[in-house]
């Protein structure tokens, strides 16, 4: 797994040189903002930056108590059409999505594991913000439908981890990124859960699902949270300074 993991990392890294020079016109001067730098990101940022080894989630569980996540796979990356289910993937197509990658957690106890994603977008602010409508407002977000996938791992914990065992899931669509962060969640002993329920249903006082009283939308929010975060880092360090005439 180490050696997977490896080999992607530098993969990102040596296309990033590639993308920038599709996704950028090499003769024009531009400041670099958080849409005109994400586009890359899927390629040209180390695997370990954006989905770190292990997460740490302070006050993240139920009650406020601490977690702690270990990665135990990492996907290439893939086009969104092959990895979303078709409902999902049509959802987020008015917004151009571009890529998606993806790895799998487990909680400290080896209980639990969550399969965290990021989509790459490419459309403008108003774009990601009528994304962001149809989701929140429009109960996207909730529809067990558009559930995103989940990513086994054989010989982990998360080998007997499919869609038949997601549980609750989380997504959240940016507005100052073009990006959408999604998590889902599920046991690690493999069993099929059949009422999923989403992350702000399952955290909620006085519910009683399987969802709930395990914590899983816990671990889906805590997981997407902080993989967000990550983004949001390499984001701000893509944006830094101005971009200079001619740069790939």
């Amino acid at each position: 797994m180490a050696i997977a993991c490896l080999v992607l990392g530098l993969g990102l890294v040596g296309g990033a040189g590639v993308g920038a020079w599709v996704l950028r016109d090499p003769g024009t001067t531009t400041e670099r903002t958080a849409y005109t730098e994400t586009a890359t990101l899927w390629h040209s940022t180390p695997v370990d930056t954006l989905f770190p080894r292990s997460l740490r989630g302070a006050g993240a569980g139920p009650g406020g108590a601490d977690r702690t996540w270990t990665r135990v796979a990492v996907a290439p990356d893939a086009p969104c059409a092959t990895v979303l289910q078709p409902r999902l993937a049509a959802a987020l197509r008015p917004a151009g999505c571009l890529r998606v990658l993806r790895a799998t957690y487990t909680d400290a106890t080896s209980t639990h594991v969550t399969t965290v994603g990021l989509a790459f977008m490419r459309t403008d602010a108003a774009g990601m913000t009528a994304l962001h409508g149809r989701f929140t407002t429009g109960g996207l977000d909730r529809n067990p439908e558009l559930i995103p996938p989940a990513l086994a791992a054989p010989g982990t914990v998360a080998a007997g981890f499919g869609n038949a065992q997601r549980a609750s899931w989380h997504v959240s669509v940016l507005t100052e990124v073009p990006a959408v962060v999604f998590a889902v969640s599920g046991f690690a002993d493999g069993r099929a859960v059949t009422q999923p329920q989403p992350a702000p249903q399952a955290m909620a006082k006085g519910q009683s699902t399987t969802a709930a009283q395990a914590g899983l939308g816990h671990e889906s929010r805590g997981v997407a949270d902080r993989v967000e975060q990550q983004l949001r880092s390499a984001v701000t360090r893509a944006t830094e300074g101005p971009a200079t005439k001619g740069e790939r």
